[in-house]
Protein backbone atom coordinates (compact mmCIF):
# COMPACT_ATOMS: atom_id res chain seq x y z
CA UNK A 1 0.00 0.00 0.00
CA UNK A 2 1.36 3.16 -0.89
CA UNK A 3 -0.78 5.64 0.27
CA UNK A 4 -1.24 7.24 3.85
CA UNK A 5 -3.89 5.88 5.81
CA UNK A 6 -6.19 8.43 7.23
CA UNK A 7 -4.48 9.45 10.92
CA UNK A 8 -7.71 8.94 12.59
CA UNK A 9 -8.76 5.73 11.66
CA UNK A 10 -5.12 4.50 12.18
CA UNK A 11 -5.71 6.17 15.84
CA UNK A 12 -8.42 4.50 16.56
CA UNK A 13 -7.44 1.30 15.34
CA UNK A 14 -3.90 1.64 18.01
CA UNK A 15 -6.41 3.05 20.81
CA UNK A 16 -8.20 -0.39 20.44
CA UNK A 17 -5.70 -2.59 19.81
CA UNK A 18 -3.98 -1.32 22.61
CA UNK A 19 -7.15 -1.15 25.53
CA UNK A 20 -7.57 -4.57 24.25
CA UNK A 21 -4.18 -5.79 24.90
CA UNK A 22 -4.04 -4.01 28.98
CA UNK A 23 -7.32 -5.75 29.36
CA UNK A 24 -6.06 -9.43 27.92
CA UNK A 25 -2.58 -8.88 30.06
CA UNK A 26 -4.07 -8.30 32.75
CA UNK A 27 -6.25 -12.00 32.23
CA UNK A 28 -3.00 -13.64 33.07
CA UNK A 29 -3.17 -16.30 35.87
CA UNK A 30 -1.84 -14.74 39.30
CA UNK A 31 -0.81 -18.43 40.73
CA UNK A 32 2.33 -16.90 42.41
CA UNK A 33 3.63 -20.55 43.29
CA UNK A 34 2.80 -21.95 39.85
CA UNK A 35 4.73 -18.70 38.13
CA UNK A 36 7.50 -19.55 40.67
CA UNK A 37 7.76 -22.72 39.86
CA UNK A 38 8.10 -22.14 36.40
CA UNK A 39 10.62 -19.53 36.88
CA UNK A 40 13.04 -22.12 38.91
CA UNK A 41 12.59 -24.60 35.91
CA UNK A 42 13.02 -21.80 33.36
CA UNK A 43 16.49 -21.29 35.20
CA UNK A 44 17.29 -24.65 35.40
CA UNK A 45 17.16 -24.93 32.00
CA UNK A 46 19.76 -21.93 31.37
CA UNK A 47 22.27 -23.37 33.77
CA UNK A 48 21.97 -26.78 31.59
CA UNK A 49 22.85 -24.50 29.19
CA UNK A 50 24.83 -22.27 30.43
CA UNK A 51 22.62 -19.14 29.58
CA UNK A 52 22.21 -18.18 33.17
CA UNK A 53 23.74 -14.63 32.88
CA UNK A 54 21.08 -12.77 34.93
CA UNK A 55 22.15 -13.02 38.26
CA UNK A 56 25.92 -11.24 37.07
CA UNK A 57 24.00 -8.70 35.47
CA UNK A 58 21.84 -8.25 37.79
CA UNK A 59 24.90 -7.49 40.52
CA UNK A 60 26.65 -5.36 38.19
CA UNK A 61 23.55 -3.08 37.96
CA UNK A 62 23.16 -3.06 41.48
CA UNK A 63 26.41 -2.72 42.29
CA UNK A 64 26.66 0.47 39.92
CA UNK A 65 23.69 2.94 41.05
CA UNK A 66 24.16 5.25 38.04
CA UNK A 67 23.18 2.07 36.04
CA UNK A 68 21.06 0.80 37.95
CA UNK A 69 18.64 3.98 38.12
CA UNK A 70 19.28 4.48 34.26
CA UNK A 71 18.11 0.73 33.59
CA UNK A 72 15.02 1.37 36.00
CA UNK A 73 14.12 4.40 33.48
CA UNK A 74 14.73 2.72 30.34
CA UNK A 75 12.80 -0.53 31.25
CA UNK A 76 9.66 1.91 31.93
CA UNK A 77 10.00 4.49 29.86
CA UNK A 78 11.27 3.53 26.05
CA UNK A 79 9.42 0.36 25.74
CA UNK A 80 6.59 2.36 24.49
CA UNK A 81 8.30 6.01 23.84
CA UNK A 82 10.47 4.59 21.42
CA UNK A 83 7.43 2.07 19.88
CA UNK A 84 5.05 4.78 19.44
CA UNK A 85 7.58 7.07 18.26
CA UNK A 86 8.39 4.45 15.42
CA UNK A 87 5.11 3.97 14.50
CA UNK A 88 5.08 7.80 13.99
CA UNK A 89 8.12 8.04 11.98
CA UNK A 90 6.98 5.14 9.98
CA UNK A 91 3.01 6.77 8.72
CA UNK A 92 4.52 10.21 8.64
CA UNK A 93 7.74 10.05 6.65
CA UNK A 94 7.69 6.42 4.96
CA UNK A 95 3.71 5.77 4.71
CA UNK A 96 4.54 3.13 2.26
CA UNK A 97 6.28 1.01 4.56
CA UNK A 98 4.09 1.98 7.69
CA UNK A 99 1.12 -0.68 6.86
CA UNK A 100 3.20 -3.56 6.98
CA UNK A 101 5.00 -2.55 9.41
CA UNK A 102 2.02 -2.27 11.25
CA UNK A 103 0.41 -5.55 11.09
CA UNK A 104 3.62 -7.50 11.74
CA UNK A 105 3.11 -5.00 15.51
CA UNK A 106 -0.18 -6.29 16.18
CA UNK A 107 1.05 -10.15 15.14
CA UNK A 108 3.81 -9.92 17.47
CA UNK A 109 1.76 -8.27 20.12
CA UNK A 110 -1.21 -11.00 19.70
CA UNK A 111 1.13 -13.60 19.57
CA UNK A 112 2.94 -12.66 22.89
CA UNK A 113 -0.65 -12.18 25.02
CA UNK A 114 -1.51 -15.54 23.95
CA UNK A 115 2.26 -16.49 25.68
CA UNK A 116 1.56 -14.55 28.80
CA UNK A 117 -1.89 -16.37 29.19
CA UNK A 118 -0.25 -19.55 28.51
CA UNK A 119 2.22 -19.47 30.74
CA UNK A 120 2.17 -17.04 33.23
CA UNK A 121 6.07 -16.59 34.84
CA UNK A 122 7.42 -15.13 37.43
CA UNK A 123 10.62 -12.64 37.06
CA UNK A 124 14.06 -13.23 38.41
CA UNK A 125 13.10 -10.34 40.94
CA UNK A 126 10.95 -12.71 42.90
CA UNK A 127 13.74 -15.35 43.33
CA UNK A 128 16.06 -15.61 46.43
CA UNK A 129 19.62 -13.87 45.57
CA UNK A 130 18.01 -11.27 42.78
CA UNK A 131 17.48 -7.93 43.73
CA UNK A 132 14.41 -5.68 42.25
CA UNK A 133 16.75 -2.16 41.21
CA UNK A 134 12.85 -0.15 41.42
CA UNK A 135 12.89 -1.02 45.04
CA UNK A 136 16.43 -0.94 45.63
CA UNK A 137 16.74 2.40 44.40
CA UNK A 138 13.79 3.51 45.21
CA UNK A 139 12.78 4.78 41.50
CA UNK A 140 9.96 5.66 39.44
CA UNK A 141 9.08 1.98 37.27
CA UNK A 142 6.53 -0.02 35.83
CA UNK A 143 4.96 -1.62 38.98
CA UNK A 144 3.07 -0.62 42.16
CA UNK A 145 3.33 3.04 41.45
CA UNK A 146 3.71 4.17 38.93
CA UNK A 147 0.70 5.01 35.69
CA UNK A 148 1.34 2.13 33.66
CA UNK A 149 1.65 -0.31 36.44
CA UNK A 150 -2.46 -1.28 35.36
CA UNK A 151 -1.06 -2.96 32.18
CA UNK A 152 2.07 -4.60 33.52
CA UNK A 153 0.68 -7.84 35.00
CA UNK A 154 3.96 -9.06 37.26
CA UNK A 155 3.81 -12.97 35.67
CA UNK A 156 3.58 -11.62 31.92
CA UNK A 157 7.10 -12.46 31.55
CA UNK A 158 7.07 -15.17 28.67
CA UNK A 159 7.80 -13.93 25.95
CA UNK A 160 9.76 -10.68 26.94
CA UNK A 161 7.72 -7.85 24.64
CA UNK A 162 10.14 -5.76 25.79
CA UNK A 163 12.18 -7.63 23.42
CA UNK A 164 10.05 -8.19 20.84
CA UNK A 165 9.22 -4.64 20.05
CA UNK A 166 12.96 -3.09 20.22
CA UNK A 167 13.57 -5.57 17.46
CA UNK A 168 10.99 -4.63 15.88
CA UNK A 169 11.48 -1.16 16.26
CA UNK A 170 15.28 -2.37 14.97
CA UNK A 171 14.46 -3.64 12.42
CA UNK A 172 11.98 -1.46 11.09
CA UNK A 173 14.48 1.81 11.25
CA UNK A 174 17.37 -0.06 9.92
CA UNK A 175 15.96 -1.06 7.06
CA UNK A 176 13.96 2.13 6.32
CA UNK A 177 16.59 4.55 7.54
CA UNK A 178 19.61 5.38 5.15
CA UNK A 179 21.68 7.23 7.60
CA UNK A 180 24.39 4.52 9.06
CA UNK A 181 24.71 6.28 12.32
CA UNK A 182 20.68 5.47 12.67
CA UNK A 183 21.16 2.35 12.15
CA UNK A 184 23.68 2.06 14.51
CA UNK A 185 21.67 2.73 16.57
CA UNK A 186 18.75 0.85 15.63
CA UNK A 187 20.72 -2.37 16.28
CA UNK A 188 22.15 -1.20 19.58
CA UNK A 189 18.40 -0.32 20.57
CA UNK A 190 17.31 -4.20 21.10
CA UNK A 191 21.28 -5.16 22.34
CA UNK A 192 20.63 -2.56 25.08
CA UNK A 193 17.16 -3.41 25.73
CA UNK A 194 17.79 -7.30 26.27
CA UNK A 195 20.89 -6.07 28.93
CA UNK A 196 18.55 -4.23 30.73
CA UNK A 197 15.48 -6.16 30.73
CA UNK A 198 18.14 -9.20 32.69
CA UNK A 199 20.00 -6.35 34.77
CA UNK A 200 16.72 -5.06 36.40
CA UNK A 201 16.11 -8.93 36.99
CA UNK A 202 12.91 -8.01 34.98
CA UNK A 203 13.66 -11.01 32.35
CA UNK A 204 15.66 -14.40 32.07
CA UNK A 205 17.52 -14.77 28.60
CA UNK A 206 15.13 -17.48 27.70
CA UNK A 207 12.48 -15.02 27.83
CA UNK A 208 14.03 -12.54 25.29
CA UNK A 209 14.59 -16.01 22.94
CA UNK A 210 10.60 -16.27 23.58
CA UNK A 211 10.42 -12.59 22.41
CA UNK A 212 12.45 -13.13 18.93
CA UNK A 213 10.15 -16.25 18.38
CA UNK A 214 6.74 -14.16 19.10
CA UNK A 215 8.20 -11.65 16.47
CA UNK A 216 8.92 -13.88 13.81
CA UNK A 217 5.71 -15.49 14.36
CA UNK A 218 4.55 -11.48 13.76
CA UNK A 219 6.57 -11.09 10.49
CA UNK A 220 4.96 -14.83 9.50
CA UNK A 221 1.52 -13.94 9.98
CA UNK A 222 1.01 -10.58 8.74
CA UNK A 223 -0.85 -10.22 5.76
CA UNK A 224 1.85 -9.13 3.82
CA UNK A 225 3.68 -11.87 4.30
CA UNK A 226 1.14 -14.47 3.65
CA UNK A 227 0.10 -12.50 0.05
CA UNK A 228 4.05 -13.05 -0.68
CA UNK A 229 3.26 -16.79 0.40
CA UNK A 230 0.12 -17.18 -2.30
CA UNK A 231 2.12 -15.49 -4.84
CA UNK A 232 5.12 -17.68 -4.58
CA UNK A 233 2.90 -20.75 -4.07
CA UNK A 234 0.74 -20.36 -7.41
CA UNK A 235 4.16 -19.44 -9.15
CA UNK A 236 5.38 -22.61 -7.95
CA UNK A 237 1.68 -24.26 -8.96
CA UNK A 238 1.90 -22.75 -12.60
CA UNK A 239 5.62 -23.99 -13.50
CA UNK A 240 4.92 -27.60 -11.97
Amino acid sequence: MSGRPRWWAEAALIAICYLAYSMVRNLVPADHAAAVSRAHEILKIEQMLRLDVEYELNRLFVDHVWLGVTANYYYATLHFAVTIGVLVWLYAWHPGRYVAYRWVLFGTTLTALIGFYSYPLAPPRMLPGYVDTVIEFNTWGLYDSSPVAAISNQYAAMPSLHTAWSLWCGIAIFTVAERRWVRALALAYPTVTVLVIMGTANHFILDAVGGAAVLAIGYAVSPGTLRTMAVVFQMRRSTA
